[in-house]
């Protein structure tokens, strides 16, 4: 299953958090994505996915990605290279009686990702407007997204699409290496 971000823990706002994570915990699935919105606070976000018990799997990276960007600062639970290696993890997890997800995280092509210190100083600012235009609850998120691709001269977008593109292709090439494991005539 293919995503562009993960939902996560919001940031100074610890109790908000998104029910993709309590979903991870209770369904046996492999989700595919950049990592966390990098406007979320990622610490939180891999504590709460490690207290739920869902692996963090990086392809090809020691490290989480930060959704436009490739790295965080913050490491994954395992790396793995190649498709048919998260397929033989997700096979022996669920075959454990473990029914969690396995989050892939697939870092932004490197030609269209953005440095995460730029990232950052632009979503403190937007987090830092915002604050200082009322916004709250469920505005806050399209807003900071809407001004941090203002920010960037919409190179944000171009990002997102980029790594849209590349988790629907490994997704894909997890799904053949996940059909060796489950036959057709067999639920997943």
């Amino acid at each position: 299953m293919p995503q562009e971000e993960l939902g996560g823990v919001h940031r100074n706002a610890p109790f908000d958090v998104s029910a993709d994570l309590h979903e991870l915990a209770v369904r046996p699935l492999v989700v595919v994505c950049a990592g966390a919105k990098s406007i979320l606070d990622l610490p939180a976000t891999l504590e709460v996915l490690e207290t739920q018990g869902v692996p963090v799997i990086g392809y090809q990276t020691d490290e989480f990605p930060a959704f436009f960007s490739r790295e965080s600062g913050l490491p994954v639970t395992a790396r793995v290279d190649s498709p048919s290696e998260i397929a033989q993890i997700a096979h022996n997890q669920w075959n454990m009686g473990l029914d969690t997800a396995v989050l892939v995280v697939n870092a932004p092509p490197a030609e269209s990702a953005l440095p995460a210190s730029q990232v950052e100083a632009m979503i403190e600012f937007a987090v830092e407007e915002a604050h200082q235009k009322g916004i709250r609850g469920a505005a806050v998120t399209p807003y900071l997204l809407q001004r941090v691709n203002e920010l960037s001269s919409g190179d944000s977008m171009r990002a997102n699409l980029a790594l849209l593109k590349n988790n629907a292709q490994l997704a894909a090439l997890i799904a053949i290496e996940i059909s060796r494991f489950h036959p057709a005539n067999r639920s997943i």
